[in-house]
């Protein structure tokens, strides 16, 4: 799980990561729910966040600017694409980026 949360606040704090496909598939439903509790904006939200994240900086960029960005969206905050295989071990890799 925290490897999960970490690639999570990564994401959130760069918008766009490289990955494998099975990891990118776990972090979107995180980051999307973070990203859900950023519209809310309530403390309590907030703490709700902190418990995925782990990184006040991360949380107060989603609920500052990325609330703000997605507010007319009701889902769907995150794009991952398929990028193929990585060269080392074959593992199918995807880059997961929020969408703008």
């Amino acid at each position: 799980m925290s490897l999960y949360h970490n690639l999570t606040s990564e994401l959130l704090w760069h918008e766009r990561i490289i990955t494998t496909v099975a990891k990118a598939k776990e972090v979107r439903s995180m980051a999307d729910k973070v990203i859900s509790l950023g519209k809310e904006g309530s403390v309590h939200s907030r703490r709700q966040a902190l418990l995925l994240v782990n990184d006040k900086r991360v949380v107060d960029k989603v609920f500052d600017e990325l609330a703000k960005r997605f507010a007319d969206r009701s889902g769907g905050y995150t794009r991952v694409l398929k990028m193929g295989r990585r060269k080392g071990d074959a593992a199918p890799m995807a880059i997961i980026e929020l969408v703008k």
